[in-house]
């Protein structure tokens, strides 16, 4: 069994309830947005955000109606800012498959993100709580503005490591916080035990963003997925942030010059990811990984043993230790 199938394993029978909640708030009589939404279920993924709040669910208590809607509200919420990224960043493929705006247009992408964006909210009204809600509203909020900080540090001459780590906050940690955290209100369980679920879903996101930026600089056969696309769209992530800053004067003006010139050739890219690995760029964001790896399991001590703290875990694990 793979670590994933292990960690969605306790709660089996709970994802094949959300499946239908799922399938149900898809449901429209329009054609065109039906073809999008059925596009979108087929090229789903592991639904890991989903995972994450019915397994906090579970954690604290039963699951009821209330952590269904908030499940799949984060998740519709995942996939509206994905179909919405794919537009500003004018990404042409995602999942192996044509993106929604390659495969129609802009206009569609923007208008189907913005139903499921409101759909999320919906979905949101019908766990009954408005602290469920608040989270949910708010994530969305801040989704917006890790792009627009992302957007303005392409801009910047210079990247730190604080500029970077402000961006991932928002655009990938707070979600995988408000999954954890709505899991537990849910639940009903107290504020402190929501907080450490909130924590131990920030630290979870972090750890799984950094794994991600760190792929980028490997060659496409050594990991099973593409690579060098943050490069090519001249994003400067944790490994080449802390080789820029740990170089010699004459290397790191030589790569800083690429970057600014935004001369991505295939062979730029290729000096690039090997300058990052050569001055220990690839190596210290593993170390970051790792500390907000032992960060999130900690979050979990407050919480009796249980296959559920267990799968937590192994989500952990899984950030961390994935080749895709």
């Amino acid at each position: 069994m793979s670590l994933i199938e292990s960690i969605r394993e306790p709660i089996s029978e709970d994802l094949k309830v959300f499946k239908k909640f799922f399938a149900q708030a898809l449901k429209t009589d329009n054609p065109l947005l039906a073809d999008v939404n059925e596009y979108i279920v087929e090229a789903s993924g592991k639904k890991l955000r989903p995972i994450l709040t019915l397994l906090t669910a579970r954690l604290c208590g039963n699951i009821n109606d209330s952590a269904y809607y908030a499940a799949l509200a984060v998740e519709l919420l995942h996939n509206a800012s994905l179909i919405h990224d794919d537009v500003v960043d004018d990404t042409m493929e995602r999942r192996g498959r044509s993106s929604i705006n390659a495969r129609w247009t802009n206009k569609v992408a923007v208008l189907s993100g913005d139903y499921m964006l409101s759909n999320s909210l919906i979905c949101g009204t019908k766990t009954g709580s408005l602290n469920i809600l608040t989270s949910i509203a708010r994530i969305g909020m801040e989704l917006s503005d890790g792009e627009l900080l992302q957007l303005t540090n392409m801009q910047k001459t210079e990247i730190s490591e604080a500029d970077y780590f402000k961006v991932i906050q928002k655009k990938t940690a707070l979600l995988f916080a408000t999954c954890a955290e709505v899991g537990a209100i849910s639940a009903g369980v107290d504020s402190i035990k929501q907080n450490h679920l909130f924590c131990f879903g920030e630290a979870l996101g972090l750890c799984f963003q950094i794994k991600d930026d760190i792929f980028d600089y490997y060659k496409d056969i050594e990991i099973g997925k593409p690579t060098g696309n943050d490069l090519q769209d001249g994003k400067v992530t944790l490994p080449l942030i802390y080789a820029l800053r740990n170089a010699d004067e004459e290397t790191k003006n030589n790569v800083a010059s690429i970057i600014h010139s935004k001369d991505f050739t295939i062979s730029n890219i290729d000096q690039i990811m090997q300058f990052a690995r050569n001055y220990g760029g690839v190596e210290y964001a593993e170390n970051k990984m790792n500390e907000f790896k032992i960060k999130a399991i900690n979050e979990l001590n407050i919480f009796d043993d249980s296959i559920y703290k267990t799968a937590l875990i192994q989500c952990v694990e899984f950030a961390s230790s994935r080749q895709y």
